[in-house]
């Protein structure tokens, strides 16, 4: 019933091992005859709806074919098959359909250019000749073969075997009659070897939840955004001059319901949302939500690069949170991770059998810290990959900006490696050039997308010019979080007060570098978990002298030039380490002192907004000046901060002396009054201080000031004061 020729071909279909399943199944012309071909395994019997035509097994195979006059068949026939439970199946010949995918799109992917792939490959509703179904498109270009199985198919990969375009390495399937809500994923045969591999789709906007690995067809979105005001108001938003301070929060251990269950997106869009607002954050900074198989990796080890986690509810359920947030004022930055991805076997690892996302060189490919795997990022597709990723959540999830996790394990080739290990780039450096094009090339592709959106980077080295333009030579990020500036104020802070005298150039260092960049104050999750111990317990002394301590250094940051982020819990003083497996201690919120430290921030954000001083100049010299930065004495700092019409004085005293008497010069002459006092009883501290009263200047040139203040300045306290006229 068949040519000799067709043997291989045939052979090849059987084996499961067809590149192209197209060139035989579905209807052909052959010899002057129209003829219909069709692989059902473990079917009885096949037929074509329209005309009631039967097909004939090919003996010993579970191949069926027609033959007939040319026009008897259309071009969109049903096939009606029984399976071996004798139950009849109806539905289009999926191999029947042409190709859907668009030269123009698969160019664009192969050049790296496509910033929205994500509407092309992994699967979608989509129509043909008004036939309904789903298109499924994936990048495996050392596959033999690539098949879409799932509880459809019985997870048999001969029953919908992909067609490749040509060398884009693509292989696309529309499956016509299908819905979404099903489970899928791609069977992939490796082209030299062999190997079978079973994955999870990379482009998947849905997964089932973990354990479990299927990626999920995800239909369209029905989600109606109610936000309209702040998306039209993102690209003009002055972010540089307005205040910024951001909520670090793991969704799966901020709180939970009374059974120990995760909370939803939507239940967070209740309560995690009005606490943000209550407390004054202006962002919530969520860990990764990209989906991940392992809830100890915080979801730093992602394998859905499309998908907001299953854990907690749906994409639209996403979409809802997100929505709130913005109709409450608040913006969210999602975590993203470019840096690496885990080698679970369902994975990006080994995706075709071959190196393929990765690179096959451990030596560039392999992260020796987290046993996990380096992106390459000089191939097109991998880079497309991630660039339509991150343009996928700032366009279709609304996300504000984005926290580029690990900046600097991408910049060097050396990193956390020792000689031997790492291969030099072509002109013998250290530095990965390809990654530094990938970067720049991410950060000009979603400002151009998203205008107003954020690119922060999370970079813990001297690197130059991270948050200034490509165009000046720049990585093209918004801003740095300033690991420098955050490690010698927490080293400073642990050293007891007694010994903090020979210390005081760790506080005062940050300042020969605070505006090369436009620098993030963080105090992130990475400083409260591994033995780091709590904030708190960082803190000396006794149990009133850590909280003074704490309520410091809070006071200190946010009058600090740069933007602010505080990680869950400490903002009321948790005295555990976190524990993702655990919620917060929020119980603490009973003692008066943890109190007093939530009232503290509360009160810290409320004036950071309020006062133009402490936010409008936050990344320019003419921002900030020292009053006094020698006093190492008494462990004093004073300075000023800056806007373009007022100025506050802050005074920080970092011992449990109270200085009586403390004089500091003042820019001006006239009436102070003391605005904040981190050391007031509603705050939990001993009530020293300058109290509600007036504080004249004197007419006494000190620190080369024309007129001078005599302060009471508290224990381990910050205060601010502001020149009457300026209130």
């Amino acid at each position: 019933m068949q040519s000799d020729n067709l043997a291989p071909d045939i052979e090849r279909i059987l084996q499961a091992r067809h590149h192209d399943p197209f060139s035989l199944l579905g209807k052909h012309h052959e010899d002057g005859c129209e003829l219909v071909r069709v692989f059902l395994p473990q079917v009885d019997d096949v037929s074509i709806a329209e005309g009631n035509l039967q097909l004939q097994r090919i003996p010993d195979t579970d191949l069926f074919e027609w033959r007939g006059e040319p026009g008897a068949v259309p071009d969109r026939y049903h096939l009606i098959w029984h399976d071996a439970a004798n139950h009849e199946h109806i539905a289009h010949d999926t191999y029947s359909f042409p190709p859907q995918l668009s030269d123009f799109d698969l160019n664009l992917f192969g050049a790296g250019k496509h910033r929205h792939a994500y509407r092309i490959l992994g699967s979608h509703v989509h129509d043909v000749d008004d036939v309904q179904g789903i298109l499924f498109a994936v990048w495996a270009p050392n596959a033999e073969r690539v098949s879409v199985v799932g509880e459809f198919n019985q997870w048999d990969g001969r029953r919908h075997p992909m067609r490749v375009r040509g060398g884009s390495g693509v292989w696309e399937l529309f499956i016509p009659d299908m819905e979404p809500g099903q489970l899928y994923k791609y069977e992939i045969r490796n082209r030299e070897s062999g190997e079978i591999l079973l994955k999870a789709d990379p482009y998947a906007q849905a997964f089932e939840v973990r354990p479990h690995t299927a990626s999920v067809i995800a239909g369209p979105s029905t989600y109606s955004w109610n936000d309209q005001a702040w998306m039209d108001q993102r690209p003009s938003q002055d972010w540089q001059h307005t205040p910024m301070s951001v909520y670090e929060v793991h969704l799966g251990s901020w709180q939970r319901g009374p059974e120990g269950e995760f909370l939803t997106y939507r239940q967070l869009a209740d309560s995690l949302v009005n606490y943000v607002k209550d407390m004054g954050f202006t962002h919530i900074e969520l860990l990764p939500i990209t989906e991940h198989p392992y809830d100890p990796s915080w979801g730093y080890q992602a394998t859905g690069y499309f998908a907001p986690t299953s854990r907690y509810g749906s994409a639209d359920d996403f979409r809802f949170f997100v929505d709130v947030c913005h109709q409450n004022g608040i913006g969210v930055l999602l975590d993203w991770v470019p840096a690496h991805f885990p080698k679970d076997a369902h994975g990006l690892a080994r995706f075709d059998g071959t190196a393929l996302y990765e690179h096959g060189d451990p030596r560039l490919g392999e992260h020796l810290d987290w046993s996990t795997l380096i992106y390459n990022f000089g191939r097109n597709e991998v880079k497309n990959f991630l660039l339509s990723s991150a343009v996928f959540w700032l366009q279709e999830l609304h996300i504000d900006g984005l926290r580029v996790d690990a900046v600097a394990s991408i910049l060097y080739l050396d990193y956390s490696r020792e000689e031997g290990q790492w291969i030099p780039n072509q002109y013998g450096g250290r530095e990965n050039l390809e990654a530094l094009d990938f970067l720049r090339e991410l950060n000009i592709v979603t400002h151009e997308e998203q205008p107003g959106i954020l690119m922060i980077a999370e970079e813990s080295t001297s690197w130059p010019q991270v948050s200034r333009p490509t165009w000046t030579g720049g990585l093209g990020f918004d801003m740095k979080w300033n690991m420098g500036w955050m490690n010698d104020t927490l080293e400073y802070m642990s050293e007891d007060p007694l010994y903090r005298r020979y210390h005081l150039g760790k506080l005062t260092f940050s300042m020969l570098y605070a505006f090369t960049e436009n620098f993030l104050l963080p105090f992130s999750h990475d400083e409260v978990v591994h033995g780091k111990q709590s904030m708190l317990n960082k803190m000396p002394g006794d149990e009133w002298q850590r909280f003074a301590n704490l309520r410091a250094l809070y006071s200190y940051q946010f009058c600090h030039p740069g933007k602010k982020l505080l990680f869950m819990g400490t903002e009321f003083g948790q005295g555990l380490e976190w524990n993702s497996t655990q919620i917060l201690d929020w119980y603490v919120l009973e003692y008066p002192y943890h109190q007093g430290v939530q009232r503290l921030v509360r009160d810290l954000n409320h004036l950071y907004k309020t006062q133009p001083a402490l936010h409008q100049v936050e990344f320019e010299w003419r921002g900030f000046e020292w009053i006094d930065c020698q006093d190492a004495d008494n462990s004093v700092l004073s300075f000023v901060r800056r806007s373009d019409d007022q100025f506050v004085v802050v005074v920080v005293n970092f011992t449990p002396q109270t200085h009586n008497g403390y004089r500091i010069g003042v820019p001006e002459a006239g009436e102070y009054r003391e605005i904040f006092n981190s050391d007031s009883a509603f705050y939990g501290g001993s009530n020293m201080g300058n109290g509600g009263s007036a504080i004249y200047t004197d007419d006494l040139s000190w620190m080369n000031r024309s007129h001078s203040l005599s302060l009471t300045v508290p224990p381990l306290a910050a205060i601010i004061l502001q020149l009457k006229q300026n209130a």
